[in-house]
């Protein structure tokens, strides 16, 4: 079996402000052992199921949070960024067997994680996705079904889990934190572990061909910035729509060249 595990790191169950998120800040080397602790704990989860390879991309900020001495020998770690259209889940493709998230966030504008935000915080006030808030994990678990690989496993805020299962009828989650406002509430890492390692394992056990999803025949995204320069700049982007002053909207039939919009927009 060959798993891919995208790790983000504002839905980790200790990361609580922004600059826990940054190199070089307050919190911030807390703040990666937990994310690197949590991608471990779903690696061995996987292991225990029959995953043969386990490859994790590190997808918050440059690319370089989880400390690699601390993987097992079975993990292949993917750093920094090529840009391309799959972004979090860049290296991913047809050849894996089943696709897990973790330190993953509530979307931009919407509650549930004191981090809320979709892709670029300081440039994004809210995307949808045929009218419903598109969250990176929305993004990205639709970017592995358009390889046709089941997205299974999900930790992170218990609002975008609760979210999560209805993209996904056949997604195992782990909520680590509920947080309210600017208060974060976590699981302690001893436990938040636990449940991933154990949540992980029996993801991967169940039938995972029935657990791909088909895809809606049609999308629009609606992208709204925080600033109206970058609405009239991006708007330049081949069939993009000006909808408002700060406001984008995007169509396509093909989920991967609305990625492609993404990466140029944002």
């Amino acid at each position: 079996m060959k798993v891919f595990i995208s790790a983000d790191i504002e839905g980790t169950a200790i990361t609580a402000t922004r600059e826990g998120c940054r190199p070089g800040e307050f919190e911030y080397e807390h703040s990666r052992r937990e994310m690197t602790a949590e991608v471990v704990a779903a690696a061995e989860g996987a292991r225990a199921a029959g995953a043969d390879l386990v490859v994790v991309k590190d997808a918050h900020g440059p690319g370089l949070n989880i400390l690699p001495e601390e993987l097992p020998e079975y993990v292949q770690l993917i750093r920094s960024w090529s840009h391309a259209p799959e972004m979090m889940v860049e290296g991913l493709d047809e050849s894996f067997d089943a696709a897990l998230f973790v330190g993953y966030h509530n979307a931009a504008a919407e509650e549930g994680n004191s981090l809320s935000h979709t892709i670029n915080g300081g440039v994004v006030h809210r995307i949808t996705v045929n009218g419903r808030p598109g969250s990176e994990f929305l993004i990205y678990s639709w970017m592995a079904a358009w390889y046709g690989v089941p997205s299974v496993f999900l930790a992170g805020d218990r609002a975008l889990c609760e979210v999560g299962k209805t993209l996904h009828p056949s997604l195992v989650t782990v909520p680590v934190k509920d947080d309210v406002g600017g208060r974060s509430q976590g699981l302690s890492p001893a436990l938040a572990h636990r449940l991933i390692r154990e949540g992980a394992e029996r993801a991967l056990r169940q039938d995972l061909a029935a657990a791909r999803i088909t895809l809606p025949e049609h999308f629009r995204v609606e992208l709204t910035y925080k600033s109206h320069r970058d609405a009239y700049t991006k708007g330049f982007y081949p069939g993009a729509e000006r909808v408002d002053a700060v406001t984008l909207a995007y169509e396509a039939d093909d989920w991967y060249e609305v990625n492609r919009f993404l990466l140029f927009a944002i």
